[in-house]
């Protein structure tokens, strides 16, 4: 399987997707079609946790002072679904391997997996 999670406003993920070779990708524009229950399910199922797929760079992270609360994985799993910007962007899954964010090193992992 190869897919994609983004957000289509977003200029790194649209400067990322540019970058790379999608053919056989499945896109999924996560404001447009937020993450389903499931879809999460998927995800969590190679990152083992919630807090690693969650954005912490988000505006209303910061609105919702959610940095001086004690989240808990439940927590995060439901700011996910419940608002699509909580989401770290984008999320790439290669076969048996998922790509989370937008740093550096993680495109660069990517972009070796595509090659």
């Amino acid at each position: 399987m190869k897919k994609v999670y983004f957000l289509q406003t977003c200029d790194t993920c649209r400067r990322i997707l540019k970058e790379l070779n999608l053919d056989g990708f499945e896109r999924q524009e996560i404001k447009q079609h937020p993450v389903t229950a499931d879809q999460l399910e998927e995800l969590y199922s190679f990152t083992k946790n919630y807090e690693g797929l969650f954005n912490k760079r988000a505006k209303l992270y910061r609105e919702m002072d959610l940095k001086n609360q004690n989240l808990k994985e439940e927590d995060y799993k439901q700011y996910i679904l419940d608002e699509y910007t909580f989401l770290k962007r984008p999320v790439f899954v290669v076969n048996d391997e998922i790509f989370v964010g937008n740093s550096k090193k993680t495109i660069e992992q990517l972009k070796e997996k595509l090659l």
